[in-house]
């Protein structure tokens, strides 16, 4: 990756790896925009859609949307907007997001958290993919810590995500999310910490 030239890093992770605060740090230490809640608010301004309705939709499992459709003319049957087809899909909503996180790294280095961006920028010539990773343990002992909550309800809760976002990419991607193959960095951060995973990252980049 040439920091000389307009960048992107695209950073996936199991749940519970720390991987947004990996991104956070690391798009701080770079100087770069930080594209995840930057992009729920694009697409509700493209969808012309309240945000909180975005996160509905994007929160379904893939498996769980055949009513997908109907939330969506549901919402927007009360809702002033131009444009917008009423049979609007997953999908649609999908590619218009890809839409613009492309049109946003265009125009500026960034670094993206999710949103299955190794596989949007897969064909970038200056693209960094990371996949963040660690043990079931490691991750049910950082969640069970984050929320006060007991370590078998954070083992679940690690099991469901873990479980959507491989639904979510396997359905937009047609991709295996922690295939190694996808990314050029896979970094196991149980013994690294947050700070100790950004240290080990930046001196990739340099």
């Amino acid at each position: 990756m040439n920091k000389e030239e307009k960048f992107v890093i695209t950073i996936s992770r199991q749940f519970g790896t720390g991987g947004h605060e990996i991104g956070v740090e690391l798009a701080r230490r770079l100087g770069v925009k930080l594209l995840d809640k930057q992009i729920m608010n694009e697409m509700a301004r493209r969808f012309n859609m309240v945000e909180e309705a975005v996160e509905k939709i994007e929160s379904r499992n893939p498996l769980w949307r055949d009513d997908f459709t109907q939330f969506y003319r549901s919402y927007m049957s009360g809702a002033e907007y131009s444009g917008m087809e009423h049979d609007s899909t997953s999908r649609q909503l999908f590619d218009a997001q890809a839409a613009a996180i492309r049109q946003i790294a265009s125009q500026e280095s960034c670094v993206i958290i999710g949103r299955c961006g190794f596989y949007i920028f897969r064909d970038h010539p200056n693209c960094l993919k990371i996949f963040v990773h660690a043990d079931d343990t490691c991750r049910r002992r950082r969640i069970a810590e984050k929320y006060d909550m007991s370590d078998q309800d954070a083992a679940a809760m690690v099991v469901d995500n873990d479980f959507s976002r491989e639904l979510y990419t396997k359905s937009f991607t047609g991709v295996d999310w922690q295939d190694a193959r996808n990314y050029d960095v896979t970094l196991n951060v149980r013994k690294f910490g947050v700070n100790g995973a950004v240290d080990f990252l930046m001196n990739c980049i340099e």
